[in-house]
């Protein structure tokens, strides 16, 4: 099944990944500390399409972690150094930015995680949900478009991003994994075999 991108959150963990059919050619880096950067591959063909390039992770902090698929998470974290609370940091952002004005009408996906507590949203066409979560939740672009539980086991960052890269969904890309071990937070990437 497709789900295009997705990304999963609960107390203190949370993953994100990109799965496309469109945009095969990226990866994630480490733009500057405590940011990871979905951006095209060296060999990626040139592409005008601003949904391609975006911050996909950014620590506030600490102990706080934005994770999402575009360009609302620089707006969410800034709402979080502002001294928002998590829901109305991720509303606020997803709401401003609204979905995706592409062929697809694709939703915006995003959370925040922290050591005791996690928040999830998406803005779709047709509704903006945001929940705080008790337990590991999904939520994609596309098929499972509202926030689910699912079963997530992975304890520190880097487990949590090749979890969510070998997820039992179509055209993995690439993906990124957050921690919160005390009052650290922690970033990694997985990139898949070939990188």
């Amino acid at each position: 099944m497709y789900v295009g991108r997705l990304l999963v959150v609960a107390s203190g963990i949370g993953a994100y990944r990109v799965s496309s059919r469109s945009f095969p050619n990226r990866m994630i880096t480490e733009r500057a500390a405590g940011t990871l950067t979905v951006g095209p591959t060296p060999d990626a063909p040139e592409t005008d399409n601003p949904y391609v390039a975006y911050n996909c992770a950014r620590a506030v902090g600490d102990d706080r972690v934005v994770i999402g698929n575009g360009s609302h998470v620089d707006p969410i974290a800034e709402k979080l150094e502002l001294g928002y609370p998590a829901r109305d940091a991720l509303a606020t952002g997803l709401l401003t930015m609204d979905y995706e004005k592409d062929d697809y009408d694709t939703p915006r996906i995003a959370g925040v995680v922290e050591a005791d507590t996690a928040h999830v949203g998406i803005v779709r066409r047709d509704a903006l949900l945001v929940r705080a979560v008790e337990e590991p939740t999904l939520v994609a672009t596309y098929e499972h478009d509202a926030p689910e539980p699912f079963a997530f086991e992975a304890t520190d960052a880097q487990a949590a991003a090749t979890a969510a890269y070998e997820f039992d969904f179509e055209h993995p890309v690439c993906a990124a994994g957050v921690s919160i071990a005390g009052d650290t937070a922690e970033l990694a990437i997985e990139n898949g075999p070939d990188a």
